[in-house]
């Protein structure tokens, strides 16, 4: 199996001591729910949901129908669902999404296909308030 025709770019080698990257392969045919916790990359099919803390590349053979929730994900294949992530979300050239997308960022590329709602939640610390409140000036009274 060529790796690399799941993806537009190769893979990194993995990091020695590090966590490996899982690989579920385009003959692959799920029902029901996907958990992992670093990384995965998924050219097959699945009619359920995918739940991860870590990031997830749907590679461009690949037809996700159901709800996907990560940290982050590129999606190169075909989303029926909506997907929700706490980080990055990429909609690569080759992907057709048919559902609403929920992230911190959103990158869409040219000859994406997107139909559905999009919702971008700037991160949080930015937008956290001084921790000392600001008091309003005082005005000296008329005498």
């Amino acid at each position: 199996m060529n790796l690399n025709t799941l993806t537009s770019k190769p893979m990194a080698e993995p990091i020695p001591g590090g966590a490996a990257k899982n690989v579920l392969a385009n003959d692959v045919d799920i029902k029901g729910t996907i958990k992992f916790e670093n990384e995965l990359i998924f050219d097959g099919k699945i009619e359920g949901e995918i739940l991860s803390e870590g990031s997830l590349v749907i590679g461009k053979n690949a037809e996700v129908r159901g709800e996907v929730k990560t940290k982050s994900v590129t999606v190169h294949g075909t989303v029926f669902g909506n997907i929700t992530v706490t980080e990055k979300a990429e909609l690569k050239s080759s992907s057709q999404l048919t559902g609403d997308l929920k992230a911190t960022r959103i990158i869409i590329e040219e000859g994406a296909t997107f139909i559905g709602k999009s919702e971008v939640t700037p991160n949080k610390a930015a937008l956290k308030s001084p921790s000392a409140p600001i008091e309003p000036r005082k005005q000296p009274l008329a005498a």
